[in-house]
């Protein structure tokens, strides 16, 4: 979509006008990131928040807000009607000549890192907090999580002990289609690896496999992700449109396991420590790894 020159200038107006009226920090936020949206929440800034992007879906309330569209095709038009003070986004954001016409509009627009490391989230919360005015309580936040994730490993560890790691696979799929299977750099292949299980992907990001390939690496586990379908309806378009799977020895034992494929952009949320503990939970059904 062409953005109107007229409407950038005076959009521009209006935020420059409304900055100075709000003082340093931002007060109308939009965020093209689920992750970061979470995290402005739990940073008790939700009210900030004027707009989000198709993947912001968490916490419920959040759909309730303007959607800017996918994070990876953004328009500066649809932004900017909403007078944003900011745009916060991940690496994964875009198109880059967005942004740019979003700059040159007179908005911020902050990039954070996607990465799936706990170096990152702390960069990320840490910059939140600078800019929500909250510094302790992000710093607090990233405590808190740090803590959980070290009990959790030595709980997989105890777990490990006992019994080897299952050899999983996660698929990404849409309406069961042909799926993509995540490998190693992906949110997915962390949280597969904090919850006690063995990737069998050894790629780099997220690679669409033939159905031959991914049975002939025949995994104990299975974790699927569909963009489109939810519960029942999810599992059997993909057991439909892939019925080689069903050969498997995930399939075979009933070890097939759903993910919402929202934890899996923008970096590690908030909500991936719930995740990782009932991962754990079904990679080792027969060990108690919860306090």
């Amino acid at each position: 979509m062409r953005l109107s020159t007229r409407l950038i200038t005076l959009c521009a107006g209006l935020v420059i006008s409304h900055v100075g009226l709000a003082g340093e920090l931002p007060q109308r936020w939009v965020s093209a990131g689920g992750a970061l949206s979470e995290w402005v929440t739990v940073l008790g800034a939700e009210s900030k928040l004027v707009g989000v992007d198709t993947t912001s879906q968490h916490p419920e309330s959040l759909k309730a807000l303007p959607s800017i569209g996918y994070q990876r095709q953004l328009s500066a038009e649809g932004i900017l009607s909403l007078r944003p003070d900011i745009l916060i986004g991940t690496q994964e954001m875009g198109p880059p000549t967005v942004l740019t016409q979003i700059r040159g509009a007179g908005v911020p627009v902050e990039v954070f890192s996607a990465n799936p490391d706990v170096a990152s989230l702390e960069t990320t919360l840490t910059h939140l907090g600078r800019l929500l005015g909250e510094e302790g309580k992000a710093a607090q936040v990233f405590d808190d999580y740090r803590q959980q994730l070290e009990q959790h490993q030595q709980r997989v560890m105890r777990a490990q002990a006992a019994h080897p790691a299952p050899e999983v696979l996660l698929l990404l799929g849409h309406a069961g289609g042909k799926p993509l299977i995540a490998g190693k750099d992906t949110a997915a292949d962390w949280l597969l690896t904090q919850a006690g299980g063995r990737n069998l992907a050894t790629h780099t990001g997220y690679k669409p496999f033939s159905v031959e390939a991914l049975a002939g690496l025949n995994p104990e586990v299975l974790v699927f992700s569909d963009r489109s379908l939810t519960g029942e309806a999810a599992r059997e378009a993909l057991m439909k449109e892939n019925p080689i799977l069903a050969s498997t020895r995930a399939a075979k034992n009933a070890r097939v396991f759903e993910l919402d494929p929202t934890l899996l952009v923008g970096g590690l949320g908030p909500r991936l420590p719930a995740s990782w503990k009932r991962l754990t939970a079904e990679f080792y059904p027969s060990v108690p790894v919860s306090e």
